[in-house]
C-alpha cells in the first residue's frame, strides 16, 4: 500500500503518543479486540470528540471498533511511517552536509572563554563557523585585539577547532574531526579610513566583512539611518576585498548602499544573516529586490534565528524555515543559507525555561527606539539546525537543495572568492 501522504495540518494534528504505536511490531495490520482498548485508541485518534453515552459504552466502544478503528489506526499508522521516515531522511543529510554557519552573535573579548563560546557549534555538528569580532560601536582598535586574540588562544582553549585561511582548509579540517573557524567583521569602521588595513585583515583570518552596523559610516549606509549610497570610500574598500580575496556582506547596510555595492563587486556578495522584509517589515530585514540583487552576483542570503526579524514571539525552526523558503522560492535554492546570528551567553533557546535576553540601556543610535529592541529577544539555539533541516524536508525540500541551504551554498561563493 502507498503510504498516506498527509497534509500539513493533518500531520501536527496527531499526539506524538499515537505515533510510539508505530514502534509496535504488527502494529499496523493488527486490529484490538478488547473493546475498552478500541475505545481508548479511538479517543486518542479523536481527543476532540464528544462521544457521547453510545460511544462510552463497551457496546458502542465494540461496534466503532469494526466500523471505523482499522482504518482509521492503519491510515495513522502510515502517517506515523512518513513522519518518521521523514525525520530520519532530515537527519541522515544534516549528518552527510557541509553545515555552515556564517555568523555568530558573540565578539571574542578577553573575559569570554572561547570553549564556552565555541563548543555549542562543535557539539551542533557545525563544520564551518564565522566569529565575528567587531562592530561599528567598538573603538576600531577592538577589531585588532580580538582577531590576534582568537589566534592566539584557539589552539589552547578550544583545541576541536582549526583556524581556516583556505577553502582546502575548511576540507581538511572537517576531515579531522574539527569545526573550521574564520572571522568577520560588522562594518568599515574597523578600517580608520584607510583601505590598506583591509589585506592585515585578511591575513589575520577575516573572511568577510560588512559594509556599515545599522548606522551610517565613512563606507556607506546603515539599515537605520538615511538611505545613502556607497561612498567613494566604500567603492575602494570593495575593489580591494574583491582583490584580497574578502566576501563582501550587506547584513545591517542599507538599501542603496547595498544594492550599489552588490553592482560593484566583481566577485558573490552575502547577506550572511538577515530575513525578507516582504514577510517581516522591520528595517534590518531586506527587501525583494536586494535579495534579486544578491543572487544576480550569485551571492547568498543566510536566514538569522532572531524572533524579532522572523516575525514571532518566539523563534522556532518552523519560522525560520518560513523564510529559507520564501527566498528560494523566489530567486532559488542556490541562493539562500542560515546563519542564526546565535549568541550561547546572551540568548535563550525557544524550548528554554530562563528569560529572553531585554537589551539594558539601548543605544537608540544604533538600535532606534520604535523598532523592536526594547522588547524581549530570543535567537534559535544552534542545536536546533537538525530541526531546520525536518522543517524544511516537510515543506517538500530534497536531500540535495538541503545541503545546499545547510552549507553548500556559502561553501561555494567561499571557492569562488577566497585566495
Amino acid at each position: 500500500m502507498t503510504p498516506i501522504r498527509p497534509s500539513s495540518s493533518t500531520r501536527y494534528a496527531i499526539p506524538t503518543s499515537l505515533l510510539l504505536v508505530n514502534l509496535v511490531p504488527g502494529m499496523l495490520n493488527s486490529i484490538p479486540s478488547d473493546p475498552m482498548t478500541s475505545l481508548r485508541l479511538f479517543q486518542i485518534l479523536s481527543p476532540g470528540d464528544d462521544l457521547g453515552e453510545q460511544r462510552s459504552s463497551v457496546a458502542g466502544a465494540n461496534a466503532y471498533r469494526l466500523m471505523l478503528l482499522p482504518a482509521t489506526i492503519r491510515e495513522a499508522a502510515e502517517v506515523a511511517d512518513v513522519i518518521l521516515v521523514e525525520m530520519n531522511d532530515a537527519l541522515a543529510t544534516y549528518q552527510s552536509a557541509l553545515v555552515w554557519d556564517d555568523h555568530c552573535g558573540f565578539t571574542v573579548t578577553i573575559e569570554r572563554s572561547l570553549d564556552d563560546l565555541l563548543r555549542p557549534w562543535h557539539d551542533a555538528g557545525v563544520n564551518y563557523l564565522s566569529v565575528n569580532i567587531y562592530y561599528d560601536r567598538q573603538p576600531w582598535t577592538d577589531a585588532m585585539e580580538s582577531a590576534t586574540g582568537l589566534r592566539g588562544r584557539l589552539a589552547e582553549e578550544a583545541p576541536y577547532c582549526q583556524l581556516v585561511s583556505r577553502v582546502d582548509d575548511i576540507t581538511l579540517a572537517n576531515q579531522q574531526g574539527q569545526l573550521a573557524v574564520a572571522m568577520d567583521i560588522e562594518g568599515m569602521n574597523a578600517l580608520n579610513g584607510r583601505v590598506e588595513l583591509v589585506q592585515t585583515y585578511y591575513d589575520l583570518g577575516v573572511r568577510h566583512m560588512i559594509i556599515a552596523y545599522n548606522r551610517n559610516n565613512l563606507a556607506g549606509a546603515g539599515c537605520h539611518d538615511q538611505n545613502l549610497g556607497l561612498t567613494d570610500f566604500g567603492c575602494k574598500v570593495i575593489d580591494e576585498m574583491n582583490r584580497v580575496g574578502m566576501v563582501v556582506d550587506c547584513s545591517h547596510t542599507g538599501i542603496r548602499t547595498s544594492l550599489e555595492a552588490m553592482a560593484r563587486s566583481a566577485y558573490p556578495v552575502v547577506v550572511s544573516h538577515t530575513s525578507p522584509r516582504a514577510l517581516v517589515d522591520h528595517e534590518r530585514n531586506i527587501t525583494d529586490e536586494q535579495i534579486k540583487a544578491c543572487a544576480q552576483t550569485d551571492g547568498v542570503v543566510g536566514i538569522s534565528g532572531v524572533n524579532l526579524f522572523l516575525g514571532a514571539d518566539a523563534a522556532t525552526p518552523e519560522a525560520v524555515a518560513r523564510h529559507i523558503a520564501y527566498v528560494a522560492e523566489l530567486v532559488g535554492v542556490e541562493h539562500v543559507g542560515i546563519s542564526l546570528d546565535f549568541d550561547p551567553e546572551e540568548h535563550a533557546s525557544y524550548e528554554s525555561h530562563v528569560e529572553s535576553t531585554v537589551m539594558e540601556d539601548v543605544d537608540n543610535e544604533f538600535w532606534p527606539q520604535g523598532s523592536g529592541y526594547d522588547r524581549p529577544a530570543q535567537t534559535l539555539h544552534i542545536r536546533h539546525l537538525p530541526d531546520i533541516a525536518r522543517s524544511l524536508m516537510e515543506l517538500g525540500f530534497t536531500a540535495d537543495e538541503l545541503r545546499a541551504i545547510l552549507g553548500g551554498n556559502f561553501f561555494r561563493v567561499a571557492k569562488q572568492v577566497w585566495r
